[in-house]
């Protein structure tokens, strides 16, 4: 659903306009209404269509209660996620706490990442992705997994 590089702008007031391209899919799957969470591994915000945040919603649901790593999965991801609305200039407003965590500011990077989009500041986009060499091994055996 999500593809492509995008930059962007944030306005003082944490709004950032949704790539075009991003309201045309979700146009097309009927529903506009955006879910905003934290990054796990990266200084980032996952924004994820409705649907696909309640598939991962029912996944997460179904993991072991008590399993530390679910229950900190579900402390920094799932109870920091916001429900967002797009105003009627297709701009998303991102709370202020993930903002902070992020490190948004004027220059924001938006990444298609296929069911979800990542939000990056563009110094922190630029900064993680200097080095992009890519591991031969790894490479290979993800391509052996999607049999390209």
């Amino acid at each position: 659903m999500f593809r492509g590089q995008f930059e962007h702008a944030m306005d003082g007031k944490g709004r950032v306009a949704l790539p075009s391209r991003y309201r045309d899919a979700l146009t097309r799957a009927g529903d506009a209404r955006l879910v905003v969470t934290r990054g796990l591994t990266d200084p980032c915000l996952d924004v994820y269509p409705m649907k696909s945040w309640e598939d991962l919603e029912a996944r997460v649901a179904a993991l072991p209660r008590f399993d530390p790593g679910v229950v900190k999965l579900r402390r920094l991801y799932v109870s920091a996620a916001v429900e967002c609305d797009l105003d009627g200039q297709g701009r998303l407003l991102v709370p202020q706490a993930l903002r902070e965590l992020a490190k948004l500011d004027k220059g924001v990077f938006w990444a298609g990442m296929t069911t979800k989009a990542e939000l990056w500041s563009a110094e922190e986009w630029a900064r993680v992705n200097a080095d992009s060499t890519f591991d031969g091994e790894q490479l290979h055996k993800l391509g052996a997994e999607l049999k390209l």
